[in-house]
């Protein structure tokens, strides 16, 4: 067990509406990543939530006619959380900007902040992002096009701003300027990927100024404690999510336990809070700095960001319900390469789950079970003396382990999965140059068939472990199949013991189940 815990987070999303795939996909992302540390043996916590504050909450929920609590309330019952079970998410905390435990954090540090000269008032006048809840310099404003001509539009996302006027305090941002670009260079894999990296370096050198950290026109929001007709900006109390939820400004000792945390992973369009704004406010509070922001890349369908103003947004239950959600888990992690931007398309889900899981993966382990009861009425058979083709699948085993561990560590599911296929693939080719249904015809070589269907029973097995962190329930019900009850809880079986050969004892039964993936009817 590791000393500290591996801590992961996803941003806390915008409850102004309900979450589409983007909001899947990061957390989705996030928990194969922290399943696969857990397959380790080591510990972790996988924090979420939902960020209830801000003017665009606000007004979503005026909109709707209700109080803007209730409007949260519902929307994170009704379908954030419901998200995560329909993505088959292990998160270990879920966190609500409205929780009580978030405002005395946000208070506390904000406080210790203004105690230490680091807040000043002032006013502020300039370009306002309601839709990205961002303040907006004079040279990153733009005239609309389009749908948004007669608008003013930020050139850093595309969206409307208005300009605005207020009395608010101020964190001195612009007094970290060379700290960070001093950190950066310290830490080159703090922000990741590359493209991340130099677009935050890129803006910082261009020079910070000092960042509003109060509104004072609407009062949804948490209390400045040193002026009550002031909240927060609600960026600089989201980000605080990440401390107030293990126990900042409530439980100290829980706290230095389990901060810094290991990985943030975010979008692309909100790296520069994450790789600006919030290392600057620690570095201010002289608190530790986490090892890791990672900014995936933006899902796109039909060549566009995916968004509800483009009415292309598509809730994971739409995928879930037709392919099942390990077919999601596995589509998303296989087929984006996680920090780029990605297209998808119902056909290319189609295909893929076909092509990869149902023919690939489901009918090797069909066919195994199959051949395992034909033959030896449902029990493993020891294997003989292993051949060179025996002996070039356990050595595939070990160094596909380690690959995709490597894989892992680099945030790159995708890397992971494409070297974990090698074996099925492997596999199935064994499977086809052995031909064991000709080989049964031979009572002579009776012994060699057994050694045949032990090697392939052993790398089912190895598979059920490596792809447990992506499909938790296919994997399951593989893990039946092999007989690994005898071994162990598919969960308690650790990464770094897979390529060790021979653990599922000759004698165990080996069952066939149901098809892992079905074939699907789809209609065009």
């Amino acid at each position: 067990m590791a000393d500290r815990t591996f801590y992961a987070t996803t941003p806390i999303f915008y409850v102004n509406d309900a979450p589409h795939i983007g909001h899947g996909y990061t957390t989705t992302m996030g928990d194969v990543l922290t399943r696969w540390h857990r397959q380790r043996g080591e510990s972790v916590w996988y924090l979420t939530g939902v960020d209830e504050h801000g003017q665009k909450v606000l007004r979503k929920a005026e909109a709707n006619g209700v109080d803007p609590q209730a409007w949260v309330d519902g929307l994170v019952e009704r379908e954030w959380k419901p998200m995560l079970q329909t993505i088959d998410a292990a998160n270990d905390d879920f966190i609500r900007t409205s929780e009580e435990r978030h405002k005395i954090g946000t208070q506390a540090f904000w406080q210790r902040l203004f105690d230490a000269g680091a807040v000043y008032k002032g006013e502020f006048t300039g370009w306002y992002s309601v839709g990205s809840e961002e303040f907006v310099g004079d040279d990153d404003v733009a005239d609309g096009e389009g749908d948004d001509e007669g608008h003013k539009v930020s050139t850093l996302d595309g969206s409307r701003v208005e300009h605005m006027t207020e009395t608010n305090y101020f964190f001195r941002l612009s007094d970290y300027q060379q700290k960070l670009l001093d950190f950066y260079e310290a830490n080159p894999d703090f922000i990741a990927p590359a493209s991340a990296r130099n677009e935050v370096v890129s803006f910082v050198s261009r020079g910070l100024t000092d960042l509003s950290i109060s509104r004072s026109t609407f009062d949804w929001g948490i209390r400045v404690p040193w002026d009550t007709d002031h909240i927060f900006y609600v960026w600089v109390e989201a980000l605080l999510n990440y401390v107030t939820a293990i126990g900042y400004g409530d439980d100290e000792e829980r706290f230095e336990r389990m901060w810094p945390a290991d990985l943030h992973i975010v979008g692309k369009d909100i790296a520069r809070f994450h790789a600006i704004i919030w290392p600057a406010m620690l570095m201010a509070a002289g608190l530790p700095i986490p090892h890791r922001v990672f900014a995936h890349g933006w899902i796109l369908v039909g060549g566009q960001k995916m968004s509800k103003s483009k009415a292309n947004g598509i809730h994971p239950n739409e995928i879930v319900e037709t392919f099942g959600s390990d077919a999601y888990r596995y589509y998303f992690s296989r087929a984006l390469t996680f920090g780029n931007d990605g297209s998808i398309s119902w056909e290319d889900i189609g295909a893929r789950y076909h092509a990869e899981l149902a023919n690939g993966l489901g009918n090797l382990a069909s066919r195994a079970a199959a051949m395992v009861g034909k033959y030896f009425d449902g029990t493993l058979p020891a294997a003989g003396d292993l051949t060179e083709r025996e002996q070039a699948v356990i050595d595939l085993v070990a160094q596909v382990t380690t690959d995709a561990d490597a894989a892992v560590d680099a945030a790159a599911p995708q890397d992971a999965l494409a070297a974990i296929w090698r074996i099925v693939d492997a596999l199935n080719g064994y499977v086809t140059d052995t031909q064991p249904w000709q080989v049964a015809k031979d009572e002579s070589q009776r012994e060699y068939l057994g050694t045949i269907l032990n090697t392939t029973v052993e790398g089912l097995r190895a598979l059920a472990v490596l792809l447990h962190p992506v499909m938790p329930k296919a994997t399951e019900v593989l893990w039946e199949s092999v007989g690994g009850a005898t071994v162990g809880a598919l969960a308690d079986q650790r990464i770094d013991d897979v390529p060790r050969w021979g653990q599922i004892a000759p004698g165990t039964p080996v069952v066939k189940t149901a098809p892992l993936f079905p074939r699907i009817e789809l209609e065009d």
